[in-house]
């Protein structure tokens, strides 16, 4: 009888905690989610309690309390040329990687820096040297972003780079070794 309510408490617990979802506001604006934001880029986190004050103040959604996030910057970087506004189409629209070829993937942390310039700051993933190389050279040569601001002065962010090329094309299998 013991285990079993153990058990059924232990059911509530998680049941709770997949429920609880905070009220989430990024330099004063309310979002779905923080996932996206790098690390880097918050200067501050502070969480409110679920009490009438935050309630008040940010509305129903505040009843499982608040989490406000200060970032670096009051305004994102943003990429825009040529009918790209977003880096990761522009750079699968000039690095060359055909159909012919297997598919590649890199994921990789940029800093576009103050003066709107992007630059590799690491690579996250590879699966294939040529691939890496020839997205470093898209990234050198590319053109500047706006940059991010705070209090109207430009001030570096952190962003991330997922490339996979050819567009649409699976990307091979990894090989494994079978023991039986």
């Amino acid at each position: 009888m013991l285990r079993r309510v153990i058990t059924i408490l232990a059911i509530l617990c998680s049941i709770a905690a997949y429920a609880y979802k905070p009220l989430y506001v990024v330099n004063g604006v309310v979002v779905d989610s923080i996932e996206h934001i790098p690390h880097e880029n918050i200067e501050r986190i502070d969480n409110l309690p679920a009490d009438e004050e935050s309630i008040a103040q940010w509305g129903l959604g505040a009843s499982e309390g608040v989490i406000l996030v200060t970032l670096r910057y009051d305004t994102e970087a943003r990429f825009s040329y040529e009918g790209h506004n977003n880096f990761t189409d522009y750079l699968a629209s000039v690095v060359r990687w055909d159909d012919t070829m297997t598919a590649e993937r890199v994921s990789l942390r940029i800093v576009v820096e103050s003066s709107g310039k992007a630059t590799i700051s690491e690579v996250i993933a590879s699966t294939n040297k040529q691939f890496l190389k020839r997205v470093t050279k898209a990234i050198n040569e590319a053109p500047l972003w706006r940059p991010a601001e705070r209090n109207g002065t430009p001030v570096e962010s952190l962003h991330l780079v997922n490339l996979q090329l050819p567009k649409g094309k699976e990307m091979p299998r990894e090989r494994g070794v079978i023991i039986r």
